[in-house]
C-alpha cells in the first residue's frame, strides 16, 4: 500500500507547485494589464502573459486530475489489502483458548466439510478427573467441595481441586429401579477440576488420560490428613 501512497504524495506536491505557478501567472497578467494602457508594456507582452496564465491553469487542472487518480489507486489498494487481510483471517486456524496440540486430524491437501476438524487440542486450562460414587456418598457431595487428586504418574504430588459437577442421573444401572439393593448399586459421576491459576505456565506438564485417585471432603470442618496436604506445584 506504500507503493500507492507515494504517487499520491508526489501528485499532491505537484499540484501545490502548479497552484503557485497559477498565482504567479495571475500576478504578472494583472501587472501587465495595468501597464499596457499607460504605454509601459506592449499588447504583445499582454498576450504572452495571458498564454502563460492559460498554460498554468491547464497544468493545474492536469495536476488536480493526477491527484484524483492517485487517490483512487490508493483507495483500490487499501480495499485489496483489507480483502487480503479478511481472506487471511478466514483461512487461519485460531484456537478458542490456550492449549496444546495433541495430534493432527487432517493432512495438507485434504478437503474438509464445514466444521471439519484439523487438529485435536488439549485445553490445558481445564484439567479434571471424573470419579464415580455410590448413592450414599454422592448425596453428601456439593458443588465447590474441596478435593485432592493424586496421579499414579506423580504420587508425591497432591493436587488440590474442587467439585464442579455432580451428575443428577445414575450410571451403570437402569434409570428406574425398584429394590433397595439395586438402589445401593447406583453410581453417580462426580467431576473435580484443578484450579486454572495453578495450571498457568505449566501447560507442558498436562497430560490427558492419566489414571489416579481423587479424594473428596464432604465435611468442610474435616482436616485433610498429612498425606493429602496440598504439595507445591511441580
Amino acid at each position: 500500500m506504500s507503493q500507492a501512497q507515494r504517487p499520491l504524495d508526489e501528485a499532491k506536491a505537484n499540484l501545490v507547485q502548479q497552484q503557485t505557478q497559477v498565482k504567479l501567472a495571475q500576478q504578472e497578467l494583472d501587472r501587465t494589464s495595468t501597464l499596457v494602457p499607460k504605454g509601459f508594456a506592449t499588447v504583445e507582452l499582454l498576450d504572452q502573459r495571458r498564454q502563460q496564465m492559460d498554460g498554468a491553469v491547464a497544468a493545474q487542472t492536469a495536476a488536480t486530475h493526477k491527484v484524483a487518480e492517485a487517490q483512487h489507486a490508493l483507495d483500490a489498494a487499501t480495499h485489496d489489502v483489507e480483502l487480503y487481510r479478511i481472506n487471511i483471517l478466514d483461512n487461519s486456524l485460531v484456537a478458542p483458548r490456550d492449549g496444546r496440540i495433541q495430534y493432527r486430524v487432517a493432512n495438507v491437501g485434504e478437503v474438509l466439510p464445514a466444521g471439519g476438524k484439523v487438529f485435536t487440542m488439549l485445553d490445558t486450562s481445564y484439567v479434571y478427573m471424573d470419579i464415580y460414587l455410590p448413592t450414599a456418598d454422592a448425596g453428601r457431595v456439593r458443588l465447590g467441595s474441596e478435593a485432592r487428586i493424586v496421579l499414579d504418574a506423580y504420587p508425591p504430588h497432591v493436587i488440590p481441586a474442587k467439585v464442579v459437577f455432580v451428575s443428577s442421573q445414575a450410571q451403570f444401572t437402569p434409570k428406574t429401579v425398584e429394590t433397595k439393593d439395586e438402589r445401593d448399586k447406583l453410581m453417580f459421576r462426580i467431576r473435580v477440576r484443578i484450579d486454572p491459576e495453578r495450571l498457568r505456565g505449566r501447560a507442558e506438564l498436562v497430560r490427558s488420560g492419566l489414571p489416579g485417585m481423587a479424594h473428596l471432603r464432604t465435611d468442610p470442618l474435616m482436616v485433610w490428613p498429612p498425606k493429602l496436604q496440598a504439595s507445591a506445584p511441580p
